[in-house]
């Protein structure tokens, strides 16, 4: 059976790059299941990944471009390595995801692992594009990522301010691409008032329309703003301290603002939006709370998490305050 070592892309930040050959071997054992003996290696000392499969083909040569951290990938002839050509899986320019620099914005690559492995868990057969929601959109990083990958993004944001920069960003992006698009805002009215914004973009590219839509309002409203739109995926970069609860929340004469306490609402409705085989894909702080909290939320939502082998090895440090795991729950 070939080995095959894939380098992995240089970009990382400084303290993610410390986790990323763990991650990343997690990610491959999921995405393609089918390969054996992953392990983080290291040649002459560049890191590689590591892994043995029978010969490549062009399924898997795509599925292996698009890890989060390939850059190139080799065959390993003993004292030779044999460069192999992956193909450009992206649908869309990677610039769309690297510009955009912000405090508190979560690195490029781990948002690609995320929607990577809650993808790979849908049961549901695909018959299109992927329908992918954020429904903590912050400023769109994720929706981008689903772009990037060829999968129709929608979203929520609650902090109006995020949601235009979001919007002006997009904007700016797909006119100085000079893509074929369309990109409008348009108020929410509910009994004639207006109760907030809508963004609905789409671009062709490669012959293949994406669309992206974004409201503004809280997570726990996202079924009411959706409706009756159904997502193969959900996928949320949960808080990671006490920044995301509304200023209206009251849980016995105090505002409950933790991210326990706001996910322990939204997780049920977030559920709800998922189509029959699909996967909710949680990131969050586990110094906040505990995975076997969270593991207990989503059962009660009806969800089943996915646990034991790569599942469980996302773990990692990004700094004194927080420790970033993923949790994968699939809707039988």
């Amino acid at each position: 059976m070939p080995s095959y070592l894939m380098l992995r892309n240089p970009s990382a930040n400084r303290v993610y790059a410390g986790s990323s050959g763990t991650l990343s071997a997690a990610e491959l054992r999921i995405c393609l299941p089918h390969v054996s003996d992953v392990r983080d290696v290291s040649v002459a000392g560049v890191g590689y990944l590591a892994f043995d499969a029978a010969p490549l083909r062009e399924g898997d040569l795509a599925a292996l471009a698009g890890q989060s951290s390939a850059f190139a990938l080799f065959q390993d002839e003993g004292e030779l390595l044999l460069p192999i050509a992956m193909p450009d899986t992206d649908r869309l320019d990677d610039d769309l995801v690297t510009i955009p620099k912000y405090q508190g914005k979560t690195n490029e690559q781990f948002t690609r692992l995320l929607l990577n492995v809650t993808l790979a868990a849908v049961a549901r057969p695909a018959s299109g594009r992927r329908q992918v929601l954020d429904p903590m959109a912050g400023r769109g990083t994720t929706l981008s990522t689903a772009w990037l990958a060829g999968h129709d993004a929608y979203g929520v944001e609650i902090d109006s301010k995020a949601f235009e920069q979001m919007v002006a960003f997009y904007k700016t992006w797909l006119r100085r691409k000079r893509l074929k698009h369309t990109a409008d805002v348009s108020p929410v009215r509910r009994d004639g008032k207006s109760v907030g914004k809508r963004f609905d973009a789409s671009v062709t590219a490669r012959d293949e329309k994406l669309s992206l839509t974004v409201f503004t309002g809280d997570t726990r409203s996202s079924a009411e703003l959706f409706g009756k739109k159904r997502f193969d995926a959900v996928v949320v970069d949960a808080p990671y301290g006490v920044v995301h609860g509304s200023s209206s929340d009251v849980r016995g004469g105090a505002r409950d603002r933790t991210p326990g306490g706001l996910l322990a609402q939204a997780i049920g409705v977030w559920a709800g939006q998922l189509v029959h085989g699909g996967a909710l894909g949680i990131s969050w702080n586990t110094l906040s709370l505990p995975r076997e909290e969270l593991a207990d939320l989503v059962a009660r939502a009806g969800l089943e998490a996915l646990e034991g082998g790569p599942w469980e090895d996302f773990a990692h440090r990004v700094d004194s305050s927080i420790r970033r795991d993923v949790l994968v729950a699939t809707k039988a």
